[in-house]
């Protein structure tokens, strides 16, 4: 029996998603319904996690004030870039799998293991201090994911969160090497 065809004792492998439609052709990629739907429901957290931490981001880019601003106006627009450009493929992974990519920000507030950004604008060193935390709460968020996808033998998701996990851990570097004095 293939890793694939084995159902996992996981809490997420026992997560309940629809799949995109009842009338749709079967999906037989060699990865079981039951590793799909939960492979799904945690890209779908990591997406939440994403989008929140693009929106931060850009947040902090519009208002960055202080004697740091030219740099970090122009960092924050970076990330936030790249952020904006990650959850496609993140959302488009999740339809391989046959499920819905969420996109709702009520959706996305539900599940995202981030704050929203603060409603009053922080000091510049604060701001890098929140991005540093998200930054590696996403990194958290797409690593828990490992053993499941592992499991399931689903690289292209394993490829996906590998890629993730190289742009989160390096910005968080390179954040928290601006809190040095």
């Amino acid at each position: 029996m293939a890793k694939s065809d084995k159902k996992s004792s996981s809490k997420a492998a026992k997560a309940v998603l629809l799949p995109v439609s009842a009338g749709s052709a079967p999906i037989d990629i060699g990865i079981s319904a039951e590793h799909r739907a939960a492979i799904a429901k945690g890209l779908n957290g990591l997406l939440a996690d994403t989008f929140t931490l693009y929106l931060t981001t850009h947040n902090f880019h519009w208002n960055v004030t202080g004697p740091m601003f030219n740099t970090l106006h122009t960092m924050f627009m970076a990330q936030y870039t790249e952020l904006w450009n990650a959850v496609d493929p993140i959302a488009e992974r999740i339809r391989a799998l046959g499920f819905p990519a969420m996109g709702s920000f009520a959706d996305f507030g539900g599940i995202s293991t981030l704050p929203d950004a603060p409603t009053t604008p922080p000091k510049a060193k604060e701001m890098i201090r929140i991005l540093v935390a998200g930054h590696e709460a996403v990194a958290r968020t797409a690593r828990s994911l490992y053993p499941l996808v592992e499991e399931a033998s689903d690289e292209p998701t394993a490829d996906l969160l590998t890629q993730r996990l190289d742009v989160h851990e390096k910005a968080a570097w390179m954040l928290r090497s601006m809190l040095e004095e």
